[in-house]
């Protein structure tokens, strides 16, 4: 498990997100742990599309990942569905800590 530690935004596109991955999966890496402010805002805006293909990239190389911020305050029905619909499974979840998301990763 790695945890991405950052005060800059890390992923702008989805070739950031795609270079990530590949980056710690060369490195044996299971699992990843990020937080929001390192993920442009676009990523959290379904219309664009970003979000979906950077985590079917993820869950093709069967990486796990863990977006660590307040989700609280997101109004967008679907945004607050397609959390709820990936914390459900066992790929990509959404945690309000770092203690979440660890256990996330290791259930």
């Amino acid at each position: 498990m790695a945890e991405v530690v950052s005060e800059e935004i890390i992923i702008n596109n989805i070739d950031d997100g795609v270079n990530l991955l590949g980056e710690l999966y060369y490195q044996n890496v299971d699992a990843i742990i990020m937080y929001e402010k390192n993920v442009i805002p676009d990523f959290f805006d379904l219309k664009t599309g970003m979000a979906g293909e950077i985590l079917q990239k993820f869950s093709n190389y069967r990486l796990q990942l863990a977006i660590v911020g307040d989700f609280s305050k997101i109004s967008s029905k679907s945004l607050q569905n397609f959390i709820y619909e990936c914390n459900r499974g066992k790929q990509t979840f959404f945690a309000n800590s770092l203690e979440e998301a660890m256990q996330a990763l290791t259930h």
